[in-house]
């Protein structure tokens, strides 16, 4: 099983949008991809409440049967559409993969 954890800051505004709504929204959107890409076999956002200082803003926790199966993931057409609402959200990620 193959492990998958971003973690975003986000921007206070982007496109007209807040933090907050904006956190909410790219929980929505990253949730509705289960059951809509191949080997994807959990995925779960979680919104930070602490608001520290070392605190990211949202996380995403996802699992994949296999390595092929996060590249597929990556590529494919529901990930790509939410691609640019957390890109023009964010302003730093870090991700860890690692097998388990």
């Amino acid at each position: 099983m193959i492990k998958h954890i971003v973690m975003w800051r986000l921007k206070d505004n982007a496109d007209g949008r807040g933090k907050r709504e904006s956190a909410e929204l790219i929980k929505t959107r990253l949730e509705s991809l289960q059951g809509e890409i191949p080997g994807l076999t959990a995925i779960e956002v979680g919104i930070d409440f602490s608001e520290t200082t070392d605190s990211a803003d949202v996380v995403l926790y996802s699992e994949f049967e296999s390595r092929d199966a996060l590249d597929a993931y990556h590529d494919h057409p529901a990930h790509a559409a939410v691609k640019p609402l957390v890109a023009a959200a964010r302003t730093e990620r870090r991700v860890v993969d690692y097998e388990s």
